[in-house]
C-alpha cells in the first residue's frame, strides 16, 4: 500500500469553512491519469491539486470531479500554502510547471500573490440559450476561456438562480463568469461551470484573469478589490500587469491526512 500526504485548504479567506476548499496531494511521481481523476472524484471538491515535488520547478496539475483543467487559481494558492506551511517554510517564492506555463506564487507574510496570464475577453453577443439558462440578460458579454456576463449591480448577481442543465449545454467555453460593480468592492462575481462538474465554484482565481483586465479598463485603475459572492464567499486582490495579472489572497488549513492507494 502506498501513502501520500493530502491536505484540504480553504483559499481566498482567512476563516475556516469560507472561501474555496481545495485538496492538495503531494506525489513523488505521476500516477495514472485515471487514478488522479478518481481521487478528485472521491474528494468531491471543485479542484484537487496534484504536485510532483521535483526541484527546481515543481509540476502541478488540477482536476475537478469530472475533468482536468488548464488553469486553477484557488488550488494553486492552496498548493503554495501547503508548501509554505508544511514542506518548505523558509521559501518565499514557489514556481510551478503547469499546462498554462510557469506560474509563480510569492509569499508575503500570510498573503500569497500569484502571477497568472491575463485572459481578456473579446466582445460577443450572448446567445439566446445562454440568456434563458442564466435567467438574466447581460448588459455586456465577452468570451475568453469562459463567457463574461456583466449585470447592472451586485444585487442582480446575488439573485441569480441559473438553470445548470441549460448552462452545461452551451458550447465553446469552460464556464460562465457573471459580474457587476460591487457595493463595497470594486467588483463582484459568481462563477458557474456545470459542464466541468462544478455547478457553482465558491471562489475562482482563474476567472479573475478575465475579470481583472475588464474592470481595470472600465474603472481606469490597475489595483482592484474583488469579492466573489457565492454562499461561502471570498476576497481577492487583483492587479492588471498587461499580459499578466497578479491575484492575491489568504488561505487556512482545514484537514491534514494520508491518502492510501
Amino acid at each position: 500500500m502506498s501513502r501520500f500526504p493530502i491536505y484540504q485548504i480553504d483559499a481566498f479567506t482567512s476563516e475556516r469553512f469560507r472561501g474555496n476548499p481545495a485538496a492538495v496531494c503531494l506525489l513523488n511521481e505521476w500516477l495514472d491519469d485515471g487514478l488522479l481523476q478518481a481521487i478528485a472524484e472521491e474528494n468531491n471538491l471543485s479542484e484537487t491539486a496534484f504536485l510532483v515535488r521535483d526541484e527546481p520547478q515543481r509540476r502541478l496539475r488540477w482536476f475537478t470531479p469530472a475533468t482536468e483543467v488548464d488553469l486553477c487559481g484557488h488550488a494553486t494558492l492552496a498548493t503554495a500554502f501547503v508548501l509554505a506551511r508544511f514542506v518548505a517554510p523558509d521559501e518565499r517564492r514557489f514556481t510551478f510547471a503547469t499546462r498554462s506555463g510557469a506560474l509563480t506564487v510569492v509569499r508575503e507574510g500570510d498573503r500569497f500573490v500569484m502571477d497568472f496570464p491575463a485572459q481578456p475577453a473579446r466582445a460577443v453577443t450572448a446567445p439566446p440559450a445562454l440568456i434563458e439558462a442564466l435567467g438574466a440578460e447581460p448588459l455586456e458579454a465577452g468570451l475568453s476561456a469562459d463567457y463574461l456576463l456583466v449585470l447592472e449591480d451586485e444585487a442582480a448577481v446575488r439573485a441569480l438562480e441559473p438553470d445548470m442543465r441549460g448552462l452545461a449545454a452551451i458550447p465553446g467555453c469552460r464556464g460562465f463568469i457573471v459580474t457587476a460593480p460591487g457595493d463595497d468592492a470594486d467588483f463582484v462575481s459568481r462563477f458557474f461551470a456545470p459542464g466541468a462538474g462544478v455547478a457553482e465554484d465558491p471562489v475562482t482565481g482563474s476567472a479573475h484573469c478575465t475579470l481583472t483586465p475588464y474592470w481595470s479598463a472600465r474603472l481606469g485603475k490597475t489595483r482592484l478589490q474583488a469579492r466573489q459572492v457565492s454562499a461561502r464567499g471570498g476576497e481577492l486582490e487583483c492587479e492588471d500587469r498587461g499580459e499578466r495579472v497578479a491575484i492575491a489572497g489568504h488561505a487556512v488549513a482545514v484537514l491534514e491526512g494520508t491518502l492510501l492507494l
